[in-house]
């Protein structure tokens, strides 16, 4: 992983395999490691905002003694732009977050994946329509291969079965938090803070994500929906959180942003659903099947489709 997140960092532009590949394949690895540990906490009973604001908080503190001096030298430009920072991490570490913890007590997995596969659509077509930006026929064939796959893994290779699905409550949060992750993608790309290290960027973004979340947990905490602090679990959970998928999966996801565009990076998130299932075999005693494998290799048919650039 350090070598692929390296090549990109680096700025790596031999080919689309060498730059932008590695984090597609990476990053969706690290947001589904949330998915399956956020899973695994509702065993604790972990109230679902304070798990979301708690995860932030905790990042942004094991951020602050090498970034602090960085993000206090730089506090004149974060101050000039704090708006804009509330306002992405308002989406991306707030409502992409939250909500979908909310929903994930209510509603299958099934579901909860099935809806978080459309948002490359979602940017796509906010992209198309909003900034005008063309559309390839590679990008649609690729986005076309991805959606199939996560069907199969999804229908468990009966893809007529996705017609029994019903939409609840749930289904409504977790919609939710996939536009939020949409509008966080475009937004990031197409209204971008000025030129800030990225380390700087994503402690901002961390602590501006915390801040959003505070008033909401605060909320929750009165309505008598507390963790229960002696259960071990609630600490491993969020010690998990705060550094895989919020430091981790947001840099990488942003560095490929930055690479390949909203568009495009969007598509690594069709790999979720197959690398939660490959983490919930030991976690959760979850066995894949072969399903899997065949969902796997459609969806790895289409990343690699929406990735590749005309020479």
């Amino acid at each position: 992983m350090s070598q692929a997140v390296s090549q990109a960092g680096a700025g790596y532009r031999g080919s689309a395999l060498g730059a932008e590949l590695p984090l597609m394949m990476v990053t969706p690895a690290l947001f589904a490691a949330n998915l399956v540990v956020a899973r695994w906490a509702q065993g604790a009973d972990v109230p679902p905002v304070f798990l979301a604001f708690g995860r932030w908080a905790l990042a942004f503190l094991i951020l602050l003694p090498t970034v602090g001096p960085r993000l206090w030298a730089l506090r004149a430009t974060l101050k000039a732009n704090w708006q804009r920072i509330l306002m992405l991490a308002g989406l991306g570490m707030g409502v992409a977050v939250a909500p979908q913890y909310v929903g994930a007590r209510h509603t299958g997995a099934a579901n909860v994946a099935i809806i978080f596969a459309a948002c490359p659509a979602l940017v796509t077509m906010i992209e198309t329509l909003v900034w005008k930006a063309p559309l390839s026929r590679r990008q649609a064939g690729g986005m076309f291969l991805a959606i199939l796959g996560v069907l199969v893994v999804l229908s468990k290779g009966d893809v007529t079965a996705l017609g029994q699905l019903q939409f609840g409550a749930g289904d409504l949060w977790v919609v939710l938090a996939a536009v939020g992750w949409a509008l966080y993608t475009v937004f990031n790309k197409r209204l971008p803070l000025p030129p800030l290290p990225s380390t700087v960027k994503l402690a901002a973004m961390i602590l501006g994500g915390a801040l959003v979340l505070a008033p909401f947990a605060a909320l929750e905490a009165a309505h008598g929906a507390v963790p229960d602090f002696g259960d071990g679990r609630v600490y491993v959970a969020l010690a998990f959180l705060a550094v895989v998928p919020s430091l981790g999966a947001y840099f990488c996801f942003d560095r490929l942003v930055s690479l390949a565009g909203p568009a495009r990076a969007s598509m690594a998130l069709y790999l979720i659903p197959l690398y939660a299932t490959l983490a919930a075999w030991p976690l959760l005693k979850e066995a894949p099947h072969l399903y899997h494998v065949a969902g796997f290799g459609v969806i790895l048919a289409g990343v690699l489709l929406s990735s590749m650039r005309r020479r």
